[in-house]
């Protein structure tokens, strides 16, 4: 069955020309048994027929769930990395088709660049906190471990291990690229497979990307399954393993989280969706300043960029009531420089919606924001239109409101219209500025215009519980600041209340929505066994060799060396002092410590333990141990004196292989007197060649 209404298709257009779309699913390319034009945002002619329906939704999840699943979790997360970082390559080198689909979703050059290039860097993103930022294991370990026993032979220990279902990711229209690409990645890197579903009207473009990435090969089998069309009965069959993201509007949002399933379940649901985001002119950000000028070139920008269609879209700017008809000035003048036409022109700034149901939908709710503010700049019934005609494609000018009482207003607070809208609104103090702001219910961004330290504290202690980012710009950052609306894959994007509580993205922190946090609990030696990673009470290995004398992939965890004792004189402090330059009093000043909280005399420098530490344990022949290259968690816990021996305990305590040259080796190191008082304790980093 064909639906020719998509986007207002007109009776007389064919798709005779247009490309057909189907899905991937368990391995194959196949059409579903429905198809529905899509429609160009430029012309209105048909661009696609989209097939969807009549799969079988419980094999493809299972299919997901047992080959995706299985292959994904057979890598470390340094393989998974290395596997994001080659598609993102590959991507790379064939983005050229996706521009040039991307011209019929509307989007202009910029525009495309945003959403392609965008997503490919998110996976070299990804790619790059996975090598740098997480082991080259299948799971994490998190934090150390808790003793839960007196003697210490009942310990515990948290754990982090992917999920053994399916994330199934529906992504909206306005970002068919980076939309598909922002979900994608840290799914796989944390090891759990992906059904993804595009919105339909930019489809193609979604389709596109979906394609190029099959061919590459690089994704193994079943990691990937994209969906066009219908979902049909895909929930009934989802369970506690699985995770459902989606991004699009509340209504469809909240319909898709009262599903029985997902309650009964406990299916985990990431929602991101409407959001009235606000920039907020700091009151110091007057007429004539650098901030007051950024102000206006990014909300002018954000009106225009995707035609407005960004979920991190500024819907409302606020600033003091003193400034409002300068700002006003200011963005309608530099408005009415954008030129709008047909997006593959080099010239046109801003390009049509993506289809005429949007179109509509933006016209139906601007009417809804006039009843409360007035009209400024842009007259969506009379406007020119460069290299296209206005009646087949869904263009719109830049729309500016001014709401002249947003305190009793309410439409302009509640109301998103998701196209080139922005609504002016003055406020009379910082404390009215936040009450206007968080007025917004929830929203995904906000950004404050201000060089004074004290407001942009004022306002970010305000407004920072309603807001899942802020971006503070001014004069300061304004050459390199990435704008009000392009999240980071660094950094959290999402937010709570009308923005869906949820958090697609905020670095590796993004991949706990994907795996299950456990808690071990045993003894030593068998959490040991368990995880990898020794700790006290866990047993020890003596020998003849000395650890340092093993390769990586001979190295046992709890392999030991216990060093000789050696005493410290007062010599060795004054020596230490005076090559160094550390003459600090404690080591100096026999009479300065009298009375001191913490040292009962003169005593050694913490940096000495360490430097004589190494001297007693360190097995100086050329070896398998290539470089040291740092510490961690270092503690000083007694203070040495003048006379008292040292000797030091040496344990393999974890390993992890880097390439196939060498490992990381960490060692848990611990100083201590010849009363056995512990002195210092620390985790040594080493790099360990591998023999093979």
């Amino acid at each position: 069955m064909t639906n020719p209404l998509v986007n207002n298709a007109r009776p007389n257009q064919t798709a005779e020309a247009a490309m057909t779309l189907e899905s991937f699913v368990r391995g194959n390319w196949s059409a579903g048994r429905e198809s529905t034009e899509v429609l160009s945002a430029v012309t209105g002619n048909v661009v696609a027929l989209a097939t969807g329906g009549g799969f079988d939704m419980r094999e493809i999840l299972a299919y997901g769930r047992t080959v995706g699943g299985r292959n994904l979790r057979r890598l470390t997360f340094h393989q998974r990395a290395a596997m994001l970082k080659k598609l993102a390559e590959h991507l790379t080198e064939h983005k050229e088709a996706l521009y040039k689909l991307s011209f019929q979703a509307g989007a202009t050059r910029t525009d495309a660049m945003i959403d392609v290039d965008g997503g490919i860097g998110t996976l070299f993103a990804y790619a790059s906190k996975g090598r740098r930022e997480l082991p080259n294991s299948k799971f994490l370990l998190d934090g150390d471990t808790e003793g839960l026993s007196k003697n210490g032979t009942f310990t515990g220990q948290h754990v982090v291990m992917p999920l053994r279902g399916v994330a199934v990711q529906i992504n909206a229209f306005n970002f068919p690229c980076w939309g598909m690409l922002e979900k994608l990645a840290p799914a796989l890197l944390a090891g759990i497979p992906v059904i993804t579903k595009p919105a339909t009207v930019t489809s193609y473009v979604a389709h596109e990307l979906a394609r190029t990435i099959v061919a590459s090969g690089i994704l193994p089998e079943g990691a990937l399954q994209f969906v066009v069309g219908t979902t049909a009965d895909l929930f009934d069959h989802l369970t506690c393993q699985d995770v459902v993201s989606f991004t699009g509007s509340a209504e469809t949002s909240q319909k898709l989280q009262r599903h029985p399933v997902i309650s009964r379940e406990a299916v985990r649901f990431i929602a991101e969706r409407d959001s009235l985001n606000a920039a907020i002119l700091a009151p110091d950000a007057t007429p004539g300043s650098p901030e007051f000028d950024l102000f206006v070139k990014e909300v002018a920008k954000e009106m225009t960029v995707k035609a407005g269609q960004k979920c991190t879209a500024i819907r409302r700017s606020l600033a003091p009531s003193a400034h409002i008809d300068a700002v006003i000035s200011a963005l309608r003048e530099r408005l009415s420089n954008v030129t709008i036409g047909n997006p593959e022109l080099e010239n046109v700034r801003m390009g049509p919606l993506v289809g005429l149901v949007q179109r509509r939908d933006v016209l139906a709710n601007l009417e809804k924001l006039r009843a409360e503010s007035e009209l400024v700049a842009g007259d969506p019934d009379n406007f020119p239109v460069i290299g296209a005609e206005a009646v087949g494609g869904a263009f719109l000018p830049p729309i500016l409101l001014h709401c002249p009482d947003p305190r009793r207003a309410t439409a302009v607070h509640e109301i998103e219209a998701f196209g080139p809208v922005c609504t002016v609104m003055g406020y009379d103090n910082l404390d009215d500025a936040v009450a206007l702001t968080n007025r917004g219910g929830g929203s995904l961004v906000a950004s404050i215009y201000t060089h004074d330290t004290a407001t942009a504290a004022e306002l970010t202690f305000g407004i920072g519980s309603f807001h899942g980012r802020m971006v503070f710009i001014d004069r300061d950052c304004a050459k390199e600041q990435t704008g009000h609306g392009s999240p980071m894959p660094q950094m959290v994007h999402g937010g709570p209340g009308r923005a869906g509580g949820g958090e697609e993205l905020g670095g590796v922190r993004s991949l706990s929505h994907y795996m299950q946090r456990s808690a071990l609990q045993g003894s030593p030696a068998m959490l040991a066994s368990i995880t990898g990673r020794w700790s006290k009470g866990a047993p020890v290995l003596d020998g003849e060799r000395h650890p340092f004398r093993y390769h990586f992939e001979d190295l046992e965890i709890g392999r030991t060396f216990i060093s000789k004792e050696r005493t410290i004189t007062l010599d060795d402090i004054e020596h230490f002092a005076h090559f160094t330059g550390d003459t600090f009093y404690a080591h100096m000043d026999e009479e300065a410590t009298k009375g001191h909280p913490f040292f009962p005399g003169r005593v050694a420098h913490g940096y000495l333990l360490l430097s004589f530490a190494a001297g007693l344990f360190v097995d100086p022949e050329y070896g398998p141990v290539l470089a040291n290259y740092g510490l961690d968690s270092l503690r000083f816990l007694k203070p040495v004196q003048p006379g008292e021996a040292i000797k030091v305990r040496l344990t393999a305590k974890e390993k992890a292989p880097r390439n196939k040259q060498y490992g990381e080796v960490r060692w848990d190191v611990e100083i201590s007197t010849g009363t056995g008082e512990t002195a210092a304790t620390y985790e040594l980093l080493t790099m360990n060649a591998i023999r093979s």
